[in-house]
C-alpha cells in the first residue's frame, strides 16, 4: 500500500495548500479499491481533514443527481472526532472559534450584542471563505441555527441542521423561522457543498476528502443514466479547482474506465482522465492510480503474515498444521473456482484461513487436511459473473455509440 498512501498523502498536501483536485482509483474485483479508499480516509484524518465515503448505488445514488450526492456527503461528513454525521459537531467547533476571535479581540462575552456579533461574524466569513460563492439561503441557514441553539429551542435548531443536510422533509414553520425559501435541489448542490467546505476549513480542519465508491456501478444503469452520470463526473472534474481544500476520489473498474459503455463514450471526460502506460508502467501521478490485483503469490504470502502474527499459544505446532504446502492447496482452491482469478475472492479466502488457524489453536484432534476444501459463499453479483465466466456487465447493440457531452 506504500505507493497508494504516498500519492494520496500527495494529494492532501496539494488541497492542504488550498489546491481543489481529483483522484481515480482503478482495480479489478476484490483488488482492495473500496479497502485503500477507507485507507485513504484514515490518513486524511490524521492529517485533520474531514472526509465522507458514499456508495454510488442504482437505486440510492445516482451521480447527475447533485442534490443527492451533497445529501449523501453531508449526512456521511466524518472527522477523527465524530465517526459519522459531523456537521453539528463541525458547526459548534466553528462558532466556538468565532466566539474566541471576538473575546480575543476584546469584546466581552456578557455583552448584550454578544450573539448578534457571532451571528455577524459567521455570515462574513463565509462569504470572505468563498467570495460570496455561496447561496444566501446557507448563510441564512447557519446563523439561524446559531439563533435557535442559543434561544435554546434545540428541536428548531435540528430541523435547521437537517435542511443543511440536504433533507426535503423540514417543515415549512422551521425553513420560515430561518428565513429559508426551498429545498437544496439540482445543480445549486454544488454551491452548498462550497459552503460546507468553508464551514469545515473554519472549524479549523485542513479540507476535506469526498470518496465516490464503486464507480462501476454505472455500468448497470440505462444508457440515459449512464450517460447523466458520466457527465456527472466529468463537471465535479472540471469545477474541481473552485473548491480549494477538496480532494475527490473515485473508485472503479478497468471496464469502467476502458470500455465504450463507460468513461471511453464520453469523449470529454476520457481525455482528461485517460490511463497510460508505458512500458507495462504506469505513474502513480496520473488521474488514474493502479491498484495490482492478488494473484496466487501475494495471496500466499499475504497468508504466511497472518500466520506469523496469528496469536497462538504454540507457534511451532501452528506453522506444522498450517505449513505453506497447506496454504498452497488453498490458493489452488480458489482459482479452480474462479477460473484461475484468484484475485476476486481474497477476503473470504483469509477468512477460511482464520477459521482453520482458531481450530489448531482450540482443537488438538484438529485435522487440517480435512479443511483444505474452500467453496466461496453469499458471492457478489459481480463475483457470480466471474465465476461463471461472464462479463461484468451484459453489452448492448448502442454501447458504441458513446455518449454526448451535456
Amino acid at each position: 500500500m506504500d505507493r497508494l498512501r504516498t500519492e494520496v498523502a500527495r494529494q492532501l498536501d496539494f488541497v492542504a495548500k488550498g489546491e481543489g483536485t481529483v483522484k481515480f482509483l482503478r482495480g479489478g474485483y476484490g483488488c482492495g479499491k473500496s479497502f485503500s479508499a477507507r485507507l485513504a480516509i484514515l490518513d486524511a484524518q490524521e492529517k485533520k481533514f474531514a472526509t465522507s465515503f458514499v456508495v454510488v448505488s442504482e437505486n440510492d445514488l445516482h451521480l447527475e443527481r447533485f442534490d443527492d450526492v451533497y445529501r449523501k456527503i453531508v449526512t456521511e461528513l466524518s472527522t477523527s472526532a465524530c465517526p459519522r454525521g459531523a456537521l453539528a459537531d463541525v458547526i459548534d467547533r466553528w462558532i466556538a472559534r468565532v466566539e474566541e476571535a471576538l473575546v480575543a479581540g476584546g469584546v466581552s462575552e456578557d455583552a448584550e450584542d454578544f450573539d448578534e456579533r457571532v451571528e455577524k461574524r459567521l455570515g462574513e466569513e463565509l462569504e470572505s471563505f468563498t467570495r460570496q460563492a455561496v447561496p444566501a439561503d446557507f448563510v441564512r441557514a447557519l446563523q439561524g441555527f446559531f439563533k435557535l441553539k442559543q434561544a435554546g429551542k434545540n428541536g428548531e435548531a435540528g430541523a435547521i441542521l437537517s435542511w443543511l443536510q440536504g433533507s426535503s422533509n423540514v417543515s415549512a414553520a422551521a425553513k420560515k423561522a430561518a428565513g429559508l425559501k426551498g429545498d437544496i435541489e439540482g445543480r445549486d448542490a454544488l454551491s452548498y457543498l462550497m459552503g460546507i467546505l468553508a464551514v469545515v476549513k473554519a472549524a479549523g480542519y485542513q479540507g476535506m476528502v469526498v470518496v465516490i465508491d464503486e464507480a462501476e456501478t454505472i455500468l448497470r444503469m440505462r444508457a440515459d443514466s449512464r450517460a447523466k452520470s458520466l457527465n456527472a463526473i466529468r463537471q465535479i472534474l472540471d469545477v474541481a479547482k473552485d473548491f480549494p481544500g477538496l480532494l475527490w476520489v473515485f473508485t472503479g473498474t478497468p471496464e469502467f474506465f476502458d470500455t465504450r459503455r463507460g468513461v471511453q463514450g464520453l469523449q470529454p471526460l476520457h481525455d482528461r482522465i485517460q490511463f497510460r502506460q508505458h512500458g507495462g508502467m504506469a505513474s502513480a501521478r496520473q488521474p488514474q492510480l493502479e491498484l495490482k490485483p492478488f494473484d496466487r503469490a501475494r495471496l500466499k504470502e499475504v497468508a504466511l503474515k497472518l500466520r506469523a502474527i496469528y496469536p497462538a499459544e504454540d507457534a511451532t505446532r501452528l506453522e506444522r498444521a498450517v505449513s505453506p504446502e497447506l496454504i498452497d492447496a488453498l490458493v489452488e482452491q480458489v482459482t479452480q473456482g474462479f477460473n484461475g482469478d484468484v484475485g476476486v475472492v481474497p477476503r473470504q479466502f483469509l477468512r477460511k484461513l482464520v477459521d482453520i488457524l482458531d481450530l489448531v489453536r482450540e482443537e488438538p484432534a484438529f485435522d487440517v487436511s480435512k479443511a483444505v476444501e474452500f467453496k466461496a459463499k453469499d458471492l457478489t453479483p459481480a463475483e457470480e459473473r466471474v465465476a461463471k465466466k461472464q462479463p461484468p456487465f451484459d453489452p448492448e447493440p448502442e454501447d458504441e455509440k458513446g455518449y454526448e457531452s451535456i
